[in-house]
């Protein structure tokens, strides 16, 4: 049997094995278009009432953690090859 990840997308906290509404929230922001960085910073303070740097230092947890994976992969993959480009240019 497998899961299918799309089922994890609404609701609470998916279970034992799924996702916190917090941290979906969070992939839900990078899923987003933003017309620019402001915007989305104003977002982040306004839906999750989190500073942009607290909002990133979770986001970067969320992407090591395999639920994450199976919750939301195209995002989780795509953060990562951009955290790793940016790590390969330090």
């Amino acid at each position: 049997m497998t899961e299918e990840p799309e089922a994890t997308h609404e609701g609470g906290g998916g279970g034992p094995a799924g996702l916190t509404e917090q941290e979906q929230a969070l992939l839900a922001v990078e899923r987003r278009s933003w017309p620019g960085p402001g915007a989305k910073e104003r977002a982040v303070r306004e839906r999750l009432g989190l500073s942009p740097t607290r909002y990133y230092q979770l986001l970067n947890a969320l992407l090591d953690d395999p639920r994450a994976l199976a919750h939301d992969p195209v995002t989780v993959n795509r953060l990562r090859r951009v955290r790793e480009e940016r790590q390969r240019r330090r």
